[in-house]
């Protein structure tokens, strides 16, 4: 844990880590170690799923606070189960449909959770997540590198048709999991200092990004940099950290271009690269391909007000159509598709907002915002209702909104209660 977060009280009057009483301190390890193997998803369920459920009884009996501000994405989370449940009634193979809901039952309950524990401000809280998911990632590109390059015996195990997918089942999920902390070592090298550490860490993650040749990932992290940059030069305190991030955004693109000229120059890389570079790719048009599939799918959608339910749409017509919009209908029919578009919708809208206040933990929900901005637009091309780490970035940027307002407010009393004391003294 940094010395920043060891010396920081959070909002509210939180103790200091080595002072909080145990059942916090317990909480807080749980919360590193469910964390650390959030990207340890290749089985299912994974080490993950099952501490989450430890994590959400050590929340519990540790009596994490429920803001009020909360019950909007409360309500809308409702509302897409509910959605889920009645396009269940018209399907027959239970089993995996069941399962299908119990899973976005699971990742709703996780963002509930995420938004309440980060709903405070805790930066010791913030910290550990911090710490828990740069090593998570740093363990998934390492086994990336260890199957793209074969380094070990039977490292196949962690490429998808040479491409790498790592601790995961599929490079697309693997990718966009490195965004968030790529954006956090960002954030940190334009703000405060530029440390050897945290570069190298960056260069490492970058790699394994480009290694997955996931092309919505490439876009994902693109957008995702450019946001919290222009969110950075919008919210600086002054002229020099402006041009700081500015000088840094300028560096980093010319060190990006160098780094990708280097990787190109192997042969390997060199020949998946110009294949998966191509605009379009086999599978994306004609019959039966990704564009075909959600025009398809848009038909669909509008002669079925309560949707399909999970897998049908693939197995009347033999894929899935790649769009987590057109999913929320499919599988969630109109109700759920309506309260998925609103809450992604309104959790943009929130987080614009609260990450250009200026508060203890703003580097933080920048990072959140921005990765979760590129990870709705990926949701464009890909089916992202299931993504572990989207629901974790849900939960962060609720949370910490419902902490920046919980700051203005009592910042707005204190200022109110110290003039109205300068006035009765006068």
């Amino acid at each position: 844990m940094s010395r920043a977060a060891r010396s920081v009280v959070a909002v509210g009057g939180e103790p200091l880590a080595f002072t909080r009483p145990l059942p916090q301190r317990f909480l807080n390890f749980v919360l590193f170690v469910t964390v650390l193997l959030s990207s340890i998803a290749f089985v299912e369920p994974s080490p993950h799923d099952v501490l989450m459920i430890v994590l959400l009884a050590v929340s519990v009996g540790a009596r994490v606070r429920f803001d009020r501000k909360l019950v909007p994405l409360v309500i809308l989370l409702a509302v897409w189960l509910v959605g889920g449940c009645f396009s269940l009634i018209q399907v027959s193979d239970q089993q995996q449909n069941l399962q299908y809901a119990a899973t976005s039952f699971y990742l709703a309950l996780a963002a509930i959770m995420f938004a309440a524990l980060f709903c405070d401000g805790d930066l010791i809280r913030l910290s550990i997540v911090r710490r828990g998911y740069l090593v998570a990632a740093l363990v998934a590109t390492a086994a990336g590198y260890i199957g793209f390059f074969h380094l070990l015996p039977h490292s196949d195990v962690f490429l998808d048709h040479d491409r790498v997918s790592a601790t995961f089942k599929d490079p697309n999920v693997y990718a966009p999991f490195l965004i968030f902390p790529l954006l956090l070592l960002m954030i940190e090298l334009m703000t405060r200092s530029v440390r050897p550490l945290a570069m190298a860490i960056s260069v490492f993650l970058l790699g394994g990004l480009f290694l997955s040749f996931s092309r919505g990932a490439w876009g994902h992290f693109v957008v995702s940099a450019v946001t919290a940059v222009l969110l950075l030069i919008v919210a600086a305190p002054n002229r020099r950290m402006r041009g700081r991030v500015m000088l840094f955004s300028i560096g980093a693109v010319v060190a990006v271009a160098l780094l990708f000229v280097l990787a190109i120059s192997i042969p390997s890389v060199h020949d998946l690269f110009l294949e998966r570079a191509k605009t379009i790719q086999p599978y994306d048009v004609g019959p039966g391909g990704r564009f075909w599939e959600q025009k398809l799918a848009l038909s669909v959608i509008l002669d079925h007000p309560n949707g399909l339910g999970p897998f049908e749409f693939s197995r009347l017509f033999g894929t899935q159509q790649h769009d987590v919009y057109m999913q929320g209908f499919l599988v969630y029919g109109w109700l759920g598709g309506i309260a998925y578009l609103t809450f992604v919708l309104v959790t943009l809208a929130i987080g614009l907002r609260a990450a250009l206040l200026r508060t203890p933990w703003q580097y933080y929900l920048i990072a959140a915002y921005a990765a979760f901005v590129g990870e709705a637009l990926e949701g464009l091309i890909v089916d992202t209702d299931h993504w572990r780490h989207f629901f974790l970035l849900l939960g962060m940027i609720w949370g910490l909104t419902a902490a920046t307002i919980n700051l203005r407010r009592r910042q707005e009393w204190r200022a109110s209660s110290y003039d109205a004391t300068r006035a009765n003294a006068a």
